[in-house]
C-alpha cells in the first residue's frame, strides 16, 4: 500500500456498490459512500440497519465472522482493500478500530500502547511513541506516574482512551470508532468527544453512534443508514452530507423524521 495522505481521488476511502451478506442474509445493499480525508464522518440510523457491518467493511473486520462475504469495493489509496492480493492485516493497520466496550489488554498500560507497534516491526524510541500516543489521547497526565500498572485498573473512559492511545501508537491512516462512548457516563463521553475533534487534524474518523446529539455535536458529515424498503431488512445508505445541513435542512423525509425522533 502507498504512503501517508488522501488518495488519489481525494477521498480517504470510498465504497462502490458495496452489498455485504451473511450465509443468504443481505445486510448491506448498494451502498456508495466516499468519506473526506481529515474529518470525522458520523453514520446513524435505526437499530438492525447494518450501521456496524458498514463500519467494519472499511477495514474487512467482517471477514471475522465465517458467513460474511462482500460484493463490490471498497477504494484506499486507490487499490480495492478486497482485492485477492491484498494482505488484511496491513488494511487493518492502516485502518484502526475502537470498539464500543473498552477492550485494554490483561498488560500494563505501556505494554498496551507498545504492543501493537511491536508486532507491526516498530524500530525506533518505544518510550517516546508510548508517550507521544498517549498524548495523542489526553492520558498521558493521567497515567505517566503508573504505566507498569494494569491497563485493566482505568476507569471506563481512560480505558477508551487507553484503546485509542493503541491504535494511535501504529499510526494508522483512518480510525474507525464503534459507539465509542456509549458505555460511558457524561462526563468520560465529553472527554472522547473533545479527543475525536483534536484527532481529526492528524487522521480520518468514521463513527457509528445512536445518539443524535453526539452525531451533531462532533462530526463534520453524517450518512443516515435505513432499513430498505423493499422488505428485506437490509441496510441502505439513504442520505449523506454535511452534518449541519442534515440535521437543518434533510432532503429525505425518513432522515427527517429520524432526525426528529418520529421513527428510530
Amino acid at each position: 500500500m502507498s504512503s501517508n495522505g488522501a488518495a488519489s481521488n481525494g477521498f480517504a476511502i470510498e465504497a462502490n456498490h458495496l452489498d455485504i451478506y451473511y450465509g443468504d442474509f443481505r445486510a448491506i445493499h448498494d451502498v456508495n459512500l466516499k468519506i473526506e480525508p481529515n474529518k470525522i464522518t458520523a453514520i446513524i440510523g435505526p437499530s438492525g440497519c447494518g450501521k456496524s457491518t458498514m463500519l467494519r467493511s472499511f477495514n474487512r473486520m467482517n471477514e471475522l465472522v465465517p458467513s460474511a462475504r462482500t460484493e463490490g469495493e471498497i477504494l484506499f489509496r486507490g487499490m480495492d482493500i478486497y482485492a485477492p492480493d491484498v494482505d488484511a492485516v496491513e488494511v487493518r493497520r492502516r485502518i484502526g478500530m475502537v470498539f464500543q466496550k473498552p477492550n485494554p489488554f490483561p498488560k500494563s498500560i505501556y505494554e498496551n500502547v507498545a504492543w501493537g507497534a511491536r508486532i507491526n516491526g516498530f524500530r525506533g524510541n518505544m518510550d517516546d511513541l508510548v508517550e507521544e500516543s498517549l498524548r495523542g489521547a489526553a492520558l498521558w497526565d493521567e497515567v505517566k506516574d503508573k504505566l507498569e500498572q494494569s491497563g485493566l485498573s482505568l476507569s471506563g473512559g481512560q480505558q477508551q482512551r487507553l484503546c485509542i492511545a493503541r491504535t494511535i501508537a501504529v499510526k494508522p491512516d483512518i480510525i474507525l470508532m464503534d459507539e465509542p462512548a456509549s458505555a460511558l457516563d457524561p462526563i468520560a463521553t465529553l472527554k472522547i468527544e473533545e479527543l475525536m475533534r483534536e484527532l481529526a487534524e492528524d487522521y480520518t474518523i468514521i463513527v457509528v453512534t445512536h445518539n443524535m446529539q453526539q452525531a451533531g455535536r462532533v462530526s463534520d458529515f453524517t450518512a443516515f443508514f435505513s432499513l430498505d424498503k423493499d422488505g428485506s431488512r437490509a441496510g441502505v445508505l439513504v442520505e449523506y452530507g454535511i452534518t449541519q445541513n442534515m440535521f437543518t435542512k434533510p432532503k429525505n423525509k425518513l432522515t427527517e423524521d429520524y432526525i426528529t425522533g418520529r421513527f428510530g
